[in-house]
């Protein structure tokens, strides 16, 4: 099958359409993928008070070291997290960059929910002038 789709495998995609090199994906796109996860939110919770080793981080979860290591290497490739070798240990430190890349996008949708619900107000008032208009002029026949 990939004979005839000789373009398609240069590119790093197979005929499924899924996307073989990490490189092609947007980093927002695997940022928010990685933030998917609850397991991995805990994990990035717990390394915002400071670096720790993958033992440490599996401790409280009730799955193996090894599925912490696979959600590790998860968040590894989305770039939110660096592992890094200290002696036997692998100790992973948070990076802030994708956070940063977040923070803006949903910033840009907050600005809008804000002016959405300042029209939204500016609106209720209005019918709310309007009522007590239409109360005053009954109260006055």
């Amino acid at each position: 099958m990939w004979e005839r789709l000789p373009e398609a495998r240069e590119k790093g995609v197979d005929i499924c359409g899924h996307i073989h090199n990490h490189m092609v994906v947007d980093s927002l796109s695997a940022t928010l993928a990685a933030l998917s996860d609850p397991t991995r939110r805990s994990i990035l919770a717990r390394l915002a008070g400071g670096p720790a080793s993958v033992g440490e981080l599996a401790g409280p979860f009730r799955i193996s070291q090894q599925a912490v290591s696979k959600h590790l290497a998860y968040l590894e490739r989305a770039r939110l997290v660096e592992k890094r070798r200290k002696g036997r240990r692998h100790v992973c430190t948070l990076r802030p960059a994708p956070f940063r890349e977040v923070a803006d996008w949903v910033e840009h949708y907050r600005r809008f929910w804000e002016l959405s619900f300042d029209r939204l107000e500016e609106y209720l008032r209005g019918l709310e002038a309007k009522e007590r208009k239409q109360v005053g002029r009954q109260r006055s026949s």
